[in-house]
């Protein structure tokens, strides 16, 4: 039996982001005969916009715990290299596929003996190895693709319980673009009735939901802004040998070259209108070359703190001109936070220039921390909440968000 009438269910959430740096579990408890919030089609509940007027939601799912598994390196760098690959062997993707079940199995099998709980569903949103949002011509004919991988499978038949993954075709499918999926989340655990919020995620890729206060689903706007972490990261590790600018440290000791970040910015996705996807075939290797090019002679200290100006620029313009300024003109403020999470939560670089960027448009900034949940737990929350949804038969996707002509039900099932 998945659905104890007494305990809930109990959801692992299982992500892997575009850092590749490795697994994310959280370990999720859904209460008895939990409802959704919300009709995540064209439509949206009128009742629970009405209901929030009077008081706020309850928290939809208890955190049970969470844990981070970091990839093998020699494993990351078999991921980084499939990625927005323009040659693979079809062996070797194949072989990944599998590769990286038995690590996403590992990784729940390990998080379920820290925490002394047993998993009834597991939500595995696997590896990205190429997403196109966009429809694109291939042998005649013009669509839109994405590839998630890791064998939801041979996940089912180590755990022993079924496991929903590959959730982006579904959206897709449905005119979407197949992301971002984490606003559902966001609508759950951070709408209000009297504030309205924007929920920040700065991973290697930085998104953002903007949810006006008391208002249906169908009203929130979410969009990938573009870079977060990623172009940080790539150029940390390849000027200093080092994964990640620990802190920010790098970039405090840089000067930003205003010119570079201003010229970066009227690259096409940056002036594009959401709904808008964006990740490694946007801002990978080819990104960073380009961006290192532009930099050219420049001390690499300061090509760190101008990395890190771009993510925190192209985020508060993303804002200005995408949230703000569709706000109603006869006053009244839409947005009143920002909820900050992701790993760039952690970059006090980054922040103190995002704030500084965000000056002038009085948000203020807050952490989900603040609201019960760990920023490195987020996406993996995300895809535990996405799996329950999916084995209610229940759409998840937020057509407002990912431009979706409806609802869908995202994911497949694998059976142990």
């Amino acid at each position: 039996m998945l659905n104890s009438p007494d305990n809930g269910m109990i959801v692992a959430g299982v992500m892997s982001g575009t850092s590749a740096d490795g697994v994310n579990v959280a370990l999720v408890r859904f209460p008895a005969n939990r409802s959704s919030s919300m009709e995540s089609g064209t439509n949206a509940m009128r009742g629970e916009a009405r209901a929030l007027k009077t008081r706020r939601p309850r928290a939809p799912f208890k955190l049970l715990g969470q844990a981070e598994y970091p990839y093998p390196k020699h494993i990351r760098a078999a991921v980084l290299a499939s990625m927005n690959a323009n040659e693979a062997r079809v062996a070797d993707l194949a072989r990944l596929n599998f590769l990286l079940g038995e690590i996403y199995a590992k990784a729940v099998l390990a998080a379920q003996r820290l925490f002394r709980v047993k998993a009834n569903l597991i939500g595995c949103h696997g590896q990205t190895l190429y997403h196109q949002g966009e429809p694109s011509a291939f042998l005649g004919r013009k669509f839109t693709a994405t590839w998630q991988t890791g064998e939801g499978a041979v996940v089912a038949a180590r755990v022993g319980v079924p496991v929903v993954s590959d959730f982006r075709p579904a959206d897709l499918a449905a005119g979407g673009k197949g992301a971002p999926l984490v606003p559902f989340l966001d609508y759950e655990l951070f709408r209000d009735a009297r504030l309205g919020r924007i929920v920040l995620n700065i991973g290697g890729i930085a998104n953002l939901t903007g949810i006006p206060a008391h208002e249906p689903a169908n009203c929130v706007i979410a969009f990938d802004t573009g870079p977060g972490n990623m172009v940080i990261d790539a150029v940390t590790e390849k000027l200093f040998g080092k994964a990640f600018d620990s802190g920010g440290r790098i970039a405090a000791s840089g000067r930003v070259s205003d010119n570079i970040v201003t010229e970066t910015l009227q690259q096409e996705f940056f002036r594009q209108k959401p709904p808008k996807a964006a990740g490694r075939e946007q801002f990978g290797r080819d990104f960073v070359a380009e961006f290192l090019r532009r930099c050219g002679n420049s001390r690499k200290q300061d090509v760190v703190a101008t990395a890190t100006a771009l993510t925190a620029r192209s985020i508060a313009d993303a804002i200005a001109c995408h949230l703000i300024k569709r706000s109603p003109s006869h006053g009244k403020k839409r947005f009143h936070e920002i909820v900050l999470s992701g790993g760039g939560a952690n970059n006090s670089a980054l922040i103190a220039m995002l704030k500084n960027e965000l000056a002038l448009s009085g948000l203020r900034l807050r952490f989900s921390e603040e609201f019960g949940l760990p920023s490195p737990a987020k996406e993996a929350v995300a895809f535990a909440l996405l799996a329950y949804e999916t084995w209610h038969r229940r759409p998840s996707n937020i057509p407002s968000a990912t431009g979706a002509k409806r609802g869908a039900v995202l994911g497949k099932i694998s059976y142990p």
